[in-house]
């Protein structure tokens, strides 16, 4: 758990497993929003400040993931998608879409708190107060080591708690191949079912936010048979 009260929507179009979802939640420490579907969850976001989003795939009308790839254009708020599809093909696909975590139905509760606690172990904290700064420069880019943050000139880039971990862990060892087996062991429950393949869908949406030619990266580099590598200048 944060050190302070992590505040968790939920969103599900079912009334009965949202208000199963909402008690065990509560009484597992957070406080905890409800929303039957996408519209009446955007109409909560522009008045509360959550801290993670659990919403459910298949919803009729907007369902989860366009909700999922609408939400990244403006926010950075970690979200873990419930479905009662269970495929890789369609766990890649909510990853690609800007999700943090992926949960098929049926799940065991307990394994749902593992994952929301693990997603917020990785939202970036803030620097300590003094720290001197830390930046690798990227081209146009700085990233500041201290406090998680990516900028392109006085523009702060969004980044989900997933890249943010990420860009954490390459910026940890530059000019060090990390092997993608590495990545995936440290991001723990968050991606790990996904595997490999996972992290490969990860990396190609944070290059979409670090290079200025994606398929011909320059800072975020993949070493054959090594796995990734930030080459700052």
């Amino acid at each position: 758990m944060t050190d302070t009260q992590a505040h968790i929507l939920v969103v599900d179009d079912d009334p009965r497993l949202r208000g199963l979802l909402q008690k065990f939640l509560t009484r597992s420490g957070f406080m905890v929003s409800g929303a039957r579907d996408a519209a009446h969850a955007r109409n909560l976001l522009l008045s509360l400040e959550v801290d993670l989003i659990v919403l459910d795939v298949m919803m009729p009308g907007e369902d989860g993931l366009t909700l999922t790839a609408s939400l990244r254009d403006t926010m950075t708020t970690p979200i873990l998608l419930l479905t009662a599809r269970g495929d890789a093909e369609d766990r890649i696909r909510g990853l690609e879409a800007g999700a943090d975590d992926y949960l098929g139905k049926p799940f065991e509760p307990r394994e749902l708190l593992l994952r929301i606690n693990a997603i917020l172990r990785r939202v970036p904290k803030p620097a300590p107060r003094g720290e001197p700064p830390r930046t690798l420069h990227l081209g146009a880019m700085r990233y500041d080591m201290g406090r998680g943050e990516l900028w392109r000139g006085p523009e702060m880039v969004r980044l989900t708690a997933t890249e943010a971990t990420l860009m954490r862990m390459l910026a940890a060892r530059p000019h060090e191949p990390v092997s993608r087996q590495e990545l995936v062991e440290d991001l723990g429950g968050g991606i790990a079912e996904a595997q490999e393949r996972a992290i490969d869908v990860q990396i190609t949406r944070l290059r979409r936010k670090l290079e200025d030619d994606p398929r011909a990266p320059r800072y975020l580099q993949t070493v054959r048979g090594s796995g990734y590598m930030l080459a700052p200048d």
